[in-house]
């Protein structure tokens, strides 16, 4: 550990009020919580006085502990990607690569209705445009399994296990798809920089395109 000691202890009563402050907590509920006065505590933030080992520590651990109160787990709610592009299981094939090529999609969740049927993949559509007849085809002939499916409320950090083995997870709510999750919105998410989300008031003019 390196560093000036001086330095490093300033640094650290800085925090604590940065940190007592973006909490909303009192000083006199601090002062409570790690039995000490107003006053001592008030000094100590000011760099007046300087608080032992022991009671920088107590400090640090209650503030921990509100901050774990204050910022609940995240979910796939918070995670996803809202309003996710989408193709027509009766779409032709030529339409789903546009819409992959438009939006640099590697896969696209395929819906029948309202119900997911399915997901195509830019593998899935290069084969069938090789083929004879690819004109002639359709989403639905050469789609694959759905992603997985999760509700709104699913703790975000599981979402880690399951794209390690798929490449999205679909979110659904009472039967609605609702949102997506790839590794990169989860990444982005995990570290607490926000999506672009797209302007309020805006619908999709076709179900091909997102809102």
């Amino acid at each position: 550990m390196g560093g000036d000691p001086l330095r490093r202890a300033v640094d650290t009563l800085e925090e604590i009020r940065r940190r007592r402050l973006s909490l909303g907590v009192s000083l006199g509920e601090m002062a409570r919580a790690v039995g000490r006065s107003d006053a001592t505590l008030s000094r100590i933030e000011r760099g007046q006085i300087r608080p032992s080992y022991e009671l920088v520590q107590r400090i640090l651990s209650y503030l921990e502990s509100r901050e774990g109160l204050a910022t609940p787990s995240l979910t796939a709610r918070d995670v996803m990607r809202p309003a996710p592009t989408v193709v027509d299981a009766g779409a032709s094939i030529a339409e789903a690569a546009r819409l992959m090529e438009r939006g640099g999609f590697s896969q696209l969740p395929v819906l029948e209705g309202n119900r997911v049927s399915g997901a195509v993949s830019e593998a899935a559509v290069l084969r069938a445009l090789a083929e004879d007849g690819a004109r002639r085809r359709k989403v639905g002939d050469v789609q694959e399994a759905a992603y997985p499916q999760v509700d709104p409320g699913f703790p975000a950090d599981l979402l880690t296990v399951v794209l390690t083995r798929y490449p999205a997870v679909l979110v659904l709510e009472r039967g609605r798809l609702i949102g997506i999750v790839t590794k990169t919105d989860l990444i982005r998410g995990l570290r607490g920089t926000p999506l672009r989300r797209p302007p309020s008031g805006r619908e999709p003019a076709d179900r091909f395109r997102t809102s």
